[in-house]
């Protein structure tokens, strides 16, 4: 029997907890061969992580820009995307607004006991201030090779769209590029096939790796947080975003089905960007149109991450919640419309999540060091928040497909 994806995935995530476990209890007493078993087997994650951003850049520039390029109409491609915009806004704010309601219910940072890190600890974590101005600039590349270079997704987009709308403009000339672009894409979907069979070591290893150096033990004093985090997350993805369908009229549990193995990748290896080039071909098969989804799906990794909207009001809650301070309804209101714009600016931003909720955490004057409270599961807490992200962006672009009437389902 051939085995899919999933299992492979599901078989290689299993033996990584194992293998992890077996070298986290062999070499307890000895780091340094920890730490060099840890670095060779966090190669193969690495090395499959480096392969999909190989991927990406030419991937969207080709679908997106033939894409565009068929719709022909600048007005078009602009109704597209107030419409795309405006969901990932509606969609943040549910998010953020689950986040912040889940960590007032529960309140794991009261019910465990975690010893505080010391005063001025330092975390390593640069706050930065996220400004319009910089949003703004950030969205137009100064080169497209640069953006190319540094996977800059949001910069690919705007450029792929001048380029698609220019395209379309020449006419029969421009017919040539597109047909080019689309043996592109094709050749770009053919080497993703390629790349997927390297993902089950990429999970392995990267599983591997974390467990053998943080050990299954340090689980248990963060269980409660853990449970707390997964339940949210999981309400979100079981009601919320099923809510939202029906209301659209998508049929949520069959498209799970199609996109399941994006969720499972971008699970396993914490990466919700590892899954894009898997889940844009899913999408498609489910029914959505090509120019859809290169329209919609690229965006939504910059613009609608809603396991990471989540992830911050539910963090800064936690740790106000360890040190004993409350926050009022108008500091929650506020804290979340905060985020609503800053968290939109992070795209490209190492450990973006954790610079957020430390620049959060000083607009409220909560002790900074309280962010160390997340680094011992935050690579845990990270793998639910990037599959959540990925269901989102997955129910956005059936969303807004079916808005556009271009979602064709197969009976």
């Amino acid at each position: 029997m051939k085995l899919n994806i999933t299992w492979k995935i599901f078989i290689g995530m299993t033996l990584g907890i194992i293998v992890g476990y077996i070298l986290n209890q062999s070499f307890k007493e000895d780091v340094a061969s920890l730490d060099s078993a840890s670095t060779y087997l966090n190669l193969l994650s690495k090395i499959f992580l480096r392969m999909i951003k190989m991927i990406i850049g030419p991937l969207i520039f080709s679908i997106l820009t033939v894409g565009i390029a068929k719709l022909g109409d600048f007005k078009l491609v602009g109704r597209i995307g107030a419409k795309t915009l405006g969901y990932f806004y509606f969609a943040t704010i549910l998010s953020l607004l689950t986040g912040l309601v889940a960590v007032n219910i529960l309140r794991p940072g009261r019910m465990m006991q975690i010893d505080l890190p010391k005063t001025g600890a330092d975390t390593g974590i640069e706050v930065k201030k996220m400004t319009l101005e910089n949003f703004i600039t950030h969205l137009f590349p100064q080169s497209f090779f640069e953006a190319l270079a540094t996977n800059e997704i949001l910069q690919i987009v705007v450029f792929s769209v001048f380029f698609g709308i220019a395209t379309a403009a020449i006419g029969d000339h421009g017919k040539i590029i597109i047909k080019a672009l689309d043996a592109v894409s094709e050749i770009m979907f053919k080497i993703v096939s390629y790349v997927m069979g390297f993902a089950p070591y990429g999970v392995f290893g990267a599983v591997a790796a974390v467990i053998a150096q943080k050990g299954l033990g340090i689980l248990s004093g963060y269980l409660y947080l853990i449970i707390c985090f997964f339940a949210t997350l999981a309400f979100f993805i079981l009601v919320i975003l099923p809510l939202i369908c029906m209301f659209v009229k998508v049929p949520y549990w069959k498209l799970l089905t199609y996109v399941k193995d994006a969720l499972f990748l971008s699970f396993s290896t914490a990466s919700s960007e590892a899954s894009m080039p898997l889940q844009i071909e899913q999408l498609k098969k489910f029914g959505v149109s090509e120019r859809i989804v290169s329209f919609v799906l690229p965006l939504g990794y910059s613009f609608n991450l809603d396991g990471s909207m989540m992830y911050m009001t539910f963090a800064v809650g936690f740790i106000a919640q360890a040190y004993g301070i409350d926050l009022s309804i108008g500091q929650q209101v506020t804290m979340m419309l905060t985020l609503l714009i800053t968290s939109k600016g992070i795209a490209g931003v190492p450990r973006a999540s954790l610079v957020v909720i430390a620049g959060t955490m000083s607009m409220f004057n909560l002790p900074a060091e309280g962010l160390i409270l997340l680094f011992a599961v935050d690579w845990l807490l990270d793998m639910g928040r990037s599959a959540t992200s990925v269901a989102g962006n997955a129910v956005a672009t059936a969303v807004v497909a079916k808005w556009e009437g271009e979602l064709n389902m197969k009976e």
